[in-house]
Formats: structure tokens, C-alpha cells, sequence
């Protein structure tokens, strides 16, 4: 399994990911389906190219099987931390390292920045696989947001993890 960050080349595949996640696993986005559908391939491929953040890809046999996005702050007072975001791994790739060297690549990416000393992110407080992913980076729960995402009448909570670099 490759992982690598991700170019305008990969903006079509990564738009097709990304929609598979957000039907699958609504409640570990913020972001809806119906909200994203209208996006185009070069609104992704442009993404891909700030700065602020870093988007990674897991391939299997050249097709895209996961991602996650590393978001840098631009606010003087926030350029010490990053999050970690829009993780997503497919279903018959989940235990077998992917979300493990995705985790990797995003924190290699944010330790690359001497000025980055946390990391942050959110997961869905049911989503005990990805807890434990976290945890096993040192991630720790540091709150939880009751009712943090409504879905038609159902709530979801969420699990606020961090990881000190420094």
C-alpha cells in the first residue's frame, strides 16, 4: 500500500472518495453528501494546492482506498496547531494498515513544521476502531461535544483528541 499527498491529478478520484464517505459514514463529517455533490473536480484540485492544508491518499493497486487532510492554521496566535481531518478509509481496507500509514503521513507532515506543537481532531464518540488508532499515536480525549452533529432527528457526539509534538 502507497501513501502519498495528493495532486490536481488525483482530484476526480479523491471527489468520488469523498462522496462514498460522506453517504457511508455521514456521521463523521461535517460536511453532507448533498452539500458536497455540486462539487467539481477542480474545486478538490484546488484544495489540494493551499498551503494551509496537506491531503493524503492511501492506493492499493493504483485505486484510491483512503484519505485524510492535514489543515494548518494561518492565525498568528493558532500557527502552533493543526488538524487532522477528513479521515476516511473503505470499508475492505479498514485493519489493514491504511488509516495506520495515513495517521503517519499527516503527523509526518505536521512534524515537518518546526512551528506546529498539537495536533488536534474529532471522531464520532461511538467510532471506537478510530479511537483507538488515535490513541495508539498518544492522541488523547481532552472533551466531548454532546449533540455535536444532527443528522435528520439523530445526534452525534464527538470526541476532541489532541497529540502534544513538543
Amino acid at each position: 500500500m502507497e501513501v502519498r499527498k495528493l495532486g490536481k491529478e488525483d482530484a476526480e478520484e479523491y471527489k468520488k472518495l469523498r462522496l462514498e464517505a460522506l453517504q457511508n459514514k455521514p456521521e463523521a463529517f461535517a460536511s453532507s453528501y448533498e452539500e458536497e455533490q455540486g462539487n467539481s473536480a477542480d474545486f478538490y484540485a484546488n484544495r489540494f494546492a493551499s498551503v494551509l492544508s496537506a491531503e493524503f491518499g492511501a492506493f492499493e493497486n493504483g485505486a484510491m482506498v483512503g484519505t485524510v487532510t492535514l489543515i494548518k492554521d494561518a492565525k498568528r496566535k493558532l500557527k502552533h496547531r493543526a488538524m487532522i481531518a477528513a479521515m476516511y478509509v473503505k470499508p475492505d481496507y479498514r485493519g489493514k494498515r491504511a488509516g495506520r500509514k495515513l495517521i503517519e503521513a499527516a503527523l509526518d507532515e505536521a512534524r515537518s513544521d518546526p512551528g506546529i506543537e498539537q495536533v488536534t481532531l474529532s471522531v464520532e464518540s461511538g467510532n471506537e476502531p478510530a479511537k483507538r488508532l488515535y490513541a495508539s499515536f498518544g492522541f488523547t480525549v481532552y472533551g466531548v461535544e454532546k449533540r455535536a452533529l444532527k443528522i435528520g432527528e439523530s445526534y452525534f457526539d464527538e470526541d476532541h483528541m489532541i497529540l502534544y509534538l513538543s
